[in-house]
């Protein structure tokens, strides 16, 4: 961007400990314990969102120099238009070009083959989603975690319907009683992830997660051996481009 005569701002809202996913099972009480179920992280990156410098930056730019601004980020009409198929059959399209299309290309060397085969990893769950909740395995884990959760005060039948109490705890709270509501989230998330731990939820979900998949791999595996190769690809050069946060 800076070569296409603008600035542009680095994305540091997050550190790498707040940017890590909160999956359906979450055993580490230590992160549970400092950031609950993410809710303040979620609040603070769309804060950022909203009041980011390079959206003030783009609005302040006269309108030949912003359309010029997007041209230089993504390509305007010129950008290439990328598609992939999802693993449940539908299509999804993507437009790439300008600095973005040049970012993706350092990173990953082929920014089409990295749209589809990301697309195909990420959307397996979509095949085996419900078989993997009904499981019989899984779903005795998740009891065991119930009844822990009861007993440590927080009665929810699995981990979905604990982060969706929240999610409406705090709902309903308000930003005038945002710290209560944090404390609250706390406790449960602790709870949560240490009854993941006690029951092993976590180590049984992937085991049957991997079991489900495995049945697909025959048809998805080379995508999503791809997907990790060019992701793994992607990160090592990154590092070398940018220094690793804290």
């Amino acid at each position: 961007m800076k070569r296409h005569g603008f600035t542009y701002w680095e994305d540091h809202t997050l550190t790498l400990r707040e940017s890590r996913p909160v999956r359906y099972v979450q055993d580490d009480v230590a992160w549970a314990r400092s950031y609950g179920y993410g809710g303040r992280i979620d609040a603070k990156s769309e804060q950022t969102r909203k009041h980011h410098p390079i959206a003030a930056y783009r609005r302040s730019l006269s309108a030949e120099r912003r359309a010029a601004f997007d041209v230089a980020l993504d390509g305007g009409d010129e950008a290439a238009d990328l598609s992939a198929s999802l693993p449940g059959g539908a299509e999804v399209r993507k437009r790439l070009g300008g600095c973005t299309a040049e970012a993706e290309k350092t990173l990953y060397g082929d920014p089409a083959e990295w749209f589809r085969a990301s697309k195909t990893a990420t959307g397996l769950n979509s095949l085996y989603g419900k078989d993997l909740m009904d499981d019989q395995r899984l779903t005795t884990a998740v009891r065991a975690w119930s009844d822990c959760m009861r007993r440590a005060g927080s009665p929810y039948d699995d981990p979905q319907a604990a982060r969706d109490a929240v999610r409406r705890n705090t709902a309903r709270l308000g930003r005038a009683r945002a710290g209560e509501a944090f404390g609250a989230e706390r406790r449960t998330a602790v709870a949560d992830a240490g009854c993941a731990r006690e029951t092993s939820l976590r180590s049984v979900a992937a085991a049957r997660e991997t079991y489900y998949f495995d049945q697909l791999r025959d048809r998805y595996g080379t995508a999503v051996d791809t997907y990790r190769r060019l992701g793994r690809q992607a990160y090592e050069r990154a590092v070398r481009i940018v220094p690793q946060r804290a």
